[in-house]
């Protein structure tokens, strides 16, 4: 695994897979293979299937991506429509910016369209679930996960996978 000049490169083991979402390298596979917004967006999807499945959801993906959700998670109890959206770079002040709308700045996600958006801070490891009701008023949300000072209102919000699973306390395993 040597270039011309005869130095070995680094493998995706050696840069580190969880480094790579916060950072990238001037050399080797994160500078290469996650160049685009959509690239580093596909990677964010990836890891929310892994952690809606590992908290219990069952995860299907729609064909296509003409819907205005990303995925489909099954509770046992009911179908819910979700939209994922991360970031991978905050602000001077350590936020996190998130909005509540696709490509059409102006057409904010409906309960007819989605029940819940997912924002991935993908430095800080932190999962926001929030319902689509809370976006009736707003365009977009400012997390901030890491700071003790700055606290934002959607704090609440954060690892919230229980209230999409009503019923499942004290179910048995099958």
């Amino acid at each position: 695994m040597g270039d011309e000049s005869g130095r070995r490169r680094k493998t995706s083991k050696q840069l580190g897979l969880r480094r790579r979402f916060g950072e990238t390298s001037s050399k080797g596979i994160t500078e290469r293979a996650f160049q685009t917004r959509k690239r580093w967006g596909e990677l964010s999807e990836l890891a929310f299937v892994y952690k809606a499945a590992s908290v219990g959801f069952g995860v299907a993906k729609p064909y296509g991506d003409s819907e205005r959700y990303d995925f489909i998670l099954d509770s046992g109890e009911r179908l819910w429509r979700v939209q994922v959206k991360s970031a991978y770079r905050g602000s001077e002040e350590g936020g996190y910016s998130f909005h509540a709308h696709g490509n059409a700045h102006d057409e904010v996600y409906s309960a007819e369209e989605i029940d819940v958006l997912v924002a991935y801070v993908v430095p800080e490891d932190a999962w926001y679930v929030v319902p689509v009701e809370v976006f009736q008023t707003i365009k977009s949300m400012k997390l901030f996960p890491a700071s003790r000072r700055r606290r934002s209102r959607f704090e609440k919000y954060r690892e919230a996978w229980g209230w999409m699973k009503p019923g499942r306390v004290g179910r048995k395993k099958r």
